[in-house]
């Protein structure tokens, strides 16, 4: 039979292995219910943040609220400089972050996939026990704090640059996406070991080095433990920090506000948004990110669909 013809008889819906129609249309009902359960809490958030605090406090959350308003924005834009010198250290902190992360990860985890590696069982240990056991808080802060690590932006990235879960993921990855025999190959011609990691293996593993480094880049974006730990000068605070100071701040000064300044500064107070600022600031927070996401699909979906197919 012509596969052309048949392509034709059976219509633009032929799928190899294509499930019924009627199936075909529930699972489609379902990605996209799916796919609004994920959209929607977002959409939420960005129309509270948009919401007058007085239509909040009258009708409570809601797709429709009563009066709409930016000036839960405007309070967060009148802060300034802070703000956005908050901003830009996040963004510091993620890119170098996230690239040392990465090139860390790579590495150890061509030393664990690598079977010819002598020292290979020992560094594969060391991961494995370092996910079950720590040293603690306190010794932590206190090594990190001698070897100066405070006020500065190593102290923000540095203790959270090794991830041994992420050795694991990438040792992984390398085992289904690399074969052995075209590293052998590669040291046949004469190719050192990191030319071939760098010139052979890294192109072959994007797909996994970009989950990496998603994952690196959102944990170092959203981090603000870090910072209460070791920094101290307010022109270092990361983003996510500043923001929930300033969160803190607010609801500090309206929980103190009859005893600070009387009733001038009750009323001033109260007329600050709340609930719409926070929500402004969880979009001021998502955004930059969720903008970025883009860039690694390409890379995730190839990702998943590694070792779907076996030869």
């Amino acid at each position: 039979m012509n596969p052309e013809k048949e392509y034709a008889r059976m219509g633009k819906r032929s799928i190899t292995n294509s499930v019924s129609l009627p199936a075909e249309v529930i699972i489609h009902i379902i990605t996209a219910a799916f796919v609004i359960c994920c959209i929607l809490p977002f959409i939420f958030i960005i129309i509270i943040s948009f919401t007058e605090e007085s239509s909040l406090s009258s009708i409570g959350y809601s797709f429709f609220p009563q009066a709409w308003s930016a000036e839960a924005y405007d309070s967060l834009f009148k802060v300034g400089r802070p703000l956005w010198l908050s901003f830009f250290n996040s963004i510091v902190i993620t890119v170098i972050g996230t690239g040392l992360s990465v090139l860390v990860c790579i590495m150890y985890s061509y030393g664990m996939f690598r079977r010819d590696y002598p020292y290979r069982k020992f560094f594969t240990f060391i991961a494995f026990f370092t996910m079950m056991f720590g040293g603690g808080l306190a010794p932590t802060v206190m090594v990190c704090r001698a070897l100066g690590l405070n006020n500065n932006y190593a102290a923000l990235i540095i203790p959270a640059l090794v991830s041994p879960f992420n050795f694991i993921v990438m040792r992984t990855f390398f085992k289904t996406s690399i074969s052995e025999s075209l590293i052998e190959s590669a040291a046949l011609d004469g190719s050192g070991e990191f030319n071939t990691l760098f010139k052979i293996v890294v192109p072959i593993a994007k797909p996994g080095i970009a989950t990496i480094a998603l994952l690196n880049a959102l944990a170092y974006w959203n981090d603000w433990y870090l910072a209460l730990l070791y920094v101290d000068v307010r022109d270092m605070y990361p983003l996510q920090y500043f923001l929930m100071q300033m969160q803190n701040n607010i609801e500090f000064l309206k929980r103190n506000a009859a005893i600070m300044g009387g009733g001038v500064a009750m009323e001033a107070l109260a007329e600050m948004p709340s609930e719409s600022l926070r929500m402004a600031l969880c979009v001021f927070i998502v955004v930059p990110i969720a903008f970025a996401y883009p860039f690694f699909q390409r890379y995730i979906v190839a990702g998943l669909t590694i070792g779907a197919v076996k030869e």
